[in-house]
């Protein structure tokens, strides 16, 4: 249907969105579906059926909004759910430094194919998780070539 949005679109909205919440230091928690289904998740969390698009994801995760807490979870180029609470990974224990967030980032893709993105608020960094591997501080250019490379599969 003509409201499908192109994968790059979609990309380069949450890719704008996660740049500027990292420049703010607000923190942030989207993840992308892809072949495994989040539906648990998003059934749990707050229903949104909504295009992505920067200046939404930013109202989502400004402090002050209910929804702020928790995950925004993407399907097929639309904002399926927010405030969505996730597993959190057990192996990080060892990293204190990496908080809730950083955690959740990892137990979804530890558990799913997902991709998950991670502004922290404490350092204005953007990290991504995939198979349960994180990858710190990525400027705006290197999270292009990941989401990129990652939902070209």
């Amino acid at each position: 249907s003509s409201l499908m949005v192109g994968l790059g679109e979609t990309r380069d909205e949450v890719v704008d969105a996660m740049s500027a919440m990292a420049r703010n230091k607000v923190g942030a928690l989207v993840v992308i579906e892809r072949n495994d289904p989040l539906g648990d998740i998003v059934e749990r969390g707050i229903q949104v059926d909504s295009l992505v698009t920067k200046e939404l994801l930013m109202t989502i995760f400004h402090p002050d909004t209910p929804l702020h807490d928790g995950a925004v979870v993407i399907r097929s180029g639309r904002i399926a759910g927010a405030s969505c609470i996730l597993p959190l990974s057990g192996g990080l224990r060892h990293r204190p430094e990496l908080g809730t967030r950083h955690r959740a980032a990892v137990g979804i893709t530890e558990e799913s194919d997902a991709i998950a993105i991670v502004v922290s608020e404490e350092r204005g960094s953007i990290s991504v998780s995939i198979g349960g591997r994180l990858t710190a501080s990525l400027d705006e250019v290197r999270l292009r070539r990941v989401l990129r490379n990652a939902l070209a599969r």
